[in-house]
């Protein structure tokens, strides 16, 4: 037996230093609820959740996009309503302009309300959403996912010539209602293609807003089984280390008192 080295001694210190890492990383971990405290912990796995975690974040601006998008042409589609029954009505004026039993007087009344209506209309034609035209008739591609794809999204342009004809007409004459009958029906047909176009908008957008949303549900889970601590898991881990820890000090301790029965061979 010797006293300048306790080898026991040395062993039991080694081993209580893994055990008290091991339960100071168990630790970390339940208390962060993540499972790659450092690098070191999982370096390929950091690797990958940095990566999904980027991607989440570009999703997530696509998905901002797109409902910006969607709230752009349902703006569109608000004002294109009132359009419409501005369009009806304007209709309606070109047909009673063309009765034979009004005067001259009657028409000037009703070319009085058929240009207040296609002021209005002109007026629509300037409207913004965010300072951007919504009406200018421009191609707006949105971006739709994490890789900058596009969708076209189709612009409605309210001061096109189908549009401005009919809102310039003057129905304060016989001639002049039976023209701009015919250019408003234009208009209106104009019209219907427009709003056809902004409803086909927002499907689509809906479409891949729905898909991203499905696509971040995913790679969520994905960096969950990379990063996530399981709870129950880590637990047992922290108790068997806990243990290991109470006994490696206590072991440590015996280990350290050893050489002290040298003292009863030189009594």
């Amino acid at each position: 037996m010797v006293i300048n080295t306790n080898i026991s001694a040395t062993d039991s210190a080694s081993l209580l230093e893994q055990s008290s890492a091991k339960l100071s990383q168990s630790l970390q971990r339940l208390s962060s609820g993540s499972k790659i405290i450092s690098p070191a912990d999982d370096s390929a796995g950091l690797a990958v959740s940095m990566k999904l975690t980027a991607q989440m974040a570009r999703v997530d601006g696509a998905q901002n996009n797109l409902s910006n998008a969607v709230s752009f042409n349902q703006t569109q589609d608000g004002y294109l309503s009132q359009v419409s029954s501005a369009l009806s009505r304007m209709s309606e004026l070109t047909v009673l302009a063309q009765d034979v039993t009004k005067a001259t007087s009657d028409r000037a009344l009703y070319q009085q309300e058929f240009k207040a209506l296609g002021s209005y209309i002109n007026d629509v034609a300037t409207k913004s959403f965010n300072s951007v035209s919504l009406f200018a008739g421009g191609t707006l591609n949105v971006t739709t996912d994490s890789d900058g794809n596009t969708f076209s999204n189709v612009g409605v342009n309210l001061k096109a010539a189908s549009y401005t004809t009919a809102t310039g007409d003057d129905i304060s004459t016989f001639t002049g209602a039976q023209k701009a009958l015919k250019d408003v029906t234009g208009a209106i047909n104009q019209l219907a293609s427009d709003r056809a176009n902004v409803g086909t908008n927002i499907e689509s957008m809906t479409y891949y807003n729905n898909q991203l949303s499905t696509l971040n549900n995913n790679l969520s889970a994905a960096n969950s089984q990379i990063t996530d601590v399981d709870v129950a898991q880590e637990s047992t881990t922290y108790a068997k280390y806990n243990i290991l820890v109470q006994s490696g000090t206590a072991m440590l301790a015996q280990a350290n008192s050893l050489p002290q029965s040298v003292l009863r061979l030189l009594s």
